[in-house]
């Protein structure tokens, strides 16, 4: 089952449980263009997540890195990585997305000296799973059976999945990754998060340069070159998409016209809130209103 509109926290955290029966594990086939807002949001999580594209190709973003992944290949993604992911030349992209428990991977005895540093390693944000590699092509087949285990549930299957996670976490780290620790990266990431949580706390107020740098405890000029630098925008810039992507499951309760939704979301102008919803969206707030509640939803 594909979650289109998963839930985040103040920190972008993402809330949803990812469990499979009595498993910290979830597998799940995700359509990119069918998330409310096109494409999978900025978020993070403490899972680790491996991707298969099955169909198409998708652009992600990991922290300040874009990647495009084709059909067949796949990707890690580090526990506690800001990423994001939008389908490349609306392509129809399909991907298994695989999301474990760090804790899960291997027994806790192993943990400490296979697991841990793997996550706080400051160089490791992601892993390009590329099928000339048979190290990567033994993850892609891991995870597919992973996916086909847990649709079909045989016997004893979630022994299976433990036996395939094993195998693709071997595969991972005897690729030989040099682990990097440095304070001063762990503390950008610390920061752009801090300045990032503020933000969804206070979307809906006034919102000025100076009460962002200050969440992060930066200068405006530097505020401004963490964003630039991470999410290709201004702070601000940012602040205006935020606010429409919060805009979009508003507009889809009857009860609020598009003033209210506009107001609600930080917007002191309606005709603004158009301009940039239009910008946004390739649409109207009103027509995307009528459009979702004329019941192309699904």
């Amino acid at each position: 089952m594909q979650i289109k509109d998963f839930m985040i926290d103040r920190n972008l955290k993402e809330l949803t449980e990812h469990r499979t029966v009595v498993l910290p594990i979830a597998c799940y086939e995700t359509t990119i263009s069918q998330n409310i807002n096109g494409y999978i949001p900025l978020h993070w999580h403490d899972e680790f997540q491996f991707v298969l594209i099955l169909k198409g190709q998708a652009i992600f973003q990991i922290r300040e890195e874009k990647i495009t992944i084709h059909e067949g290949e796949g990707l890690f993604i580090n526990s506690g990585c800001l990423h994001m992911a939008t389908d490349k030349n609306d392509s129809g992209c399909i991907y298994i997305c695989l999301n474990v428990s760090p804790s899960f991977v291997l027994s806790q005895e192993l943990y400490t000296a296979y697991v841990y540093p793997y996550i706080q390693a400051t160089n490791l944000p992601y892993v390009h799973l590329n099928t000339k590699e048979l190290w990567a092509k033994n993850i892609l087949g891991a995870i597919l059976k992973i996916n086909q285990l847990i649709q079909q549930n045989p016997p004893y299957y979630e022994m299976d999945i433990t036996v395939q996670l094993t195998l693709i976490w071997r595969n991972l780290i005897v690729n030989g990754f040099q682990l990097e620790y440095e304070q001063t990266e762990m503390l950008k990431n610390l920061r752009m998060k801090e300045m990032l949580n503020w933000i969804h706390l206070h979307y809906a107020e006034k919102i000025l340069l100076d009460d962002i740098a200050r969440a992060g405890q930066l200068s405006r000029s530097e505020c401004c070159r963490y964003f630039k630098r991470i999410l290709k925008k201004t702070p601000l810039h940012y602040v205006l998409d935020y606010r429409i992507q919060k805009s979009l499951i508003l507009l889809q309760q009857p009860e609020c016209n598009v003033t209210d939704v506009a107001y609600q979301v930080g917007f002191n102008s309606t005709s603004y809130f158009i301009h940039h919803f239009r910008k946004s969206m390739n649409m109207t707030p009103l027509a995307y209103k009528k459009y979702k509640n004329n019941g192309f939803n699904e």
